[in-house]
């Protein structure tokens, strides 16, 4: 087992929607980049979504996600895991970040978007409870994740999911699964 930290967010302050993982895998964690997976879907889908391309450096990927108002962070703050797969985080080892200061410095967020289910899970667990009650209304819309570990959905299937979802933040999609604040 071993004990894993998050990074901190990727945000401006005038960001609209956040977007939301568990905790970053292993090859993330080596490189200091969220969603380094080469197999993940996140940067590709993100790119057609917000008109950047994919194969920009991290720095730039980062700027041109602020640039286009969306914030990026992780759920958990630290955990244990004995490897990336978010069904091997100890349940009792859970930290999740500080949502609450998050959203107060960050008043234009309009929509938290979870990718994958396992971060909406601990989400609605560990963060929900603390959030006054402005914040908990915040609305929420739970993605397919990105991860190549998710493979009962193409990709195309996926980037379709994340671009209705995104496309007007706080609305929502029944026919995906995709509910605002009921994820």
């Amino acid at each position: 087992m071993t004990t894993v930290h998050s990074f901190p967010p990727v945000s401006g302050g005038d960001s609209r929607v956040l977007i939301l993982g568990s905790m970053p895998g292993r090859i993330s964690l080596q490189r200091n980049e969220y969603y380094a997976h080469p197999r993940n879907a996140f940067w590709p889908i993100a790119a057609e979504l917000f008109g950047f391309d994919s194969s920009l450096g991290y720095s730039e990927r980062k700027r041109a996600l602020e640039q286009s108002r969306i914030a990026l962070w992780d759920v958990l703050k630290t955990c244990t895991r004995s490897t990336s797969l978010d069904s091997d985080i100890v349940e009792s080892s859970i930290v999740a970040n500080d949502f609450t200061r998050f959203f107060s410095s960050h008043p234009e967020i309009r929509v938290v978007a979870f990718n994958g289910a396992k971060a909406a899970q601990v989400f609605l667990r560990h963060v929900l409870p603390t959030l006054d009650a402005v914040q908990s209304e915040i609305p929420r819309v739970r993605l397919p994740s990105t991860s190549p570990a998710y493979a009962a959905m193409a990709y195309e299937e996926k980037l379709s999911t994340w671009r209705r979802a995104l496309a007007m933040p706080g609305s929502t999609d029944t026919a995906n699964g995709a509910v605002a604040n009921e994820t």
